[in-house]
């Protein structure tokens, strides 16, 4: 038996100009063909893959926030500085980041409509 969980194949056809988006926005999303369109059946909102530039600023940020952990760790053992406060600010680092992939991720079309 198998362990397929799309058993109903569909086929249907497309012109030139619905089969170049189809590729091109299942590229930018870093998807095939048939996950993006599944997706897009069920409304997610497809999102671009962001460029090298995104990647590299999240591993500046992660490292940037594993310090701070690390200095809130040696400090409380050092009974120095207050645990409590450089956990918050730890939180709100990893918040930042959060809304930095938010900003890298979102679609050119909304970026659009909010500016």
């Amino acid at each position: 038996m198998s362990n397929r969980t799309r058993i109903y194949k569909k086929q249907f056809w497309l012109n030139q100009e619905e089969l170049i988006a189809l590729k091109t926005k299942a590229e930018k999303a870093n998807m095939n063909e048939s996950e993006l369109v599944r997706k897009m059946l069920l409304d997610y909102q497809i999102k671009e893959k962001p460029d090298e530039k995104f990647y590299e600023v999240m591993k500046y940020m992660r490292a940037i926030s594993n310090n701070i952990n690390q200095i809130a760790k040696k400090a409380n053992s050092l009974n120095f500085i207050d645990e409590m406060f450089y956990k918050e600010e730890a939180i709100k680092w990893n918040d930042f980041i959060d809304k930095v992939k938010e900003e890298f991720l979102l679609n050119v079309r909304e970026r659009k409509d909010n500016e």
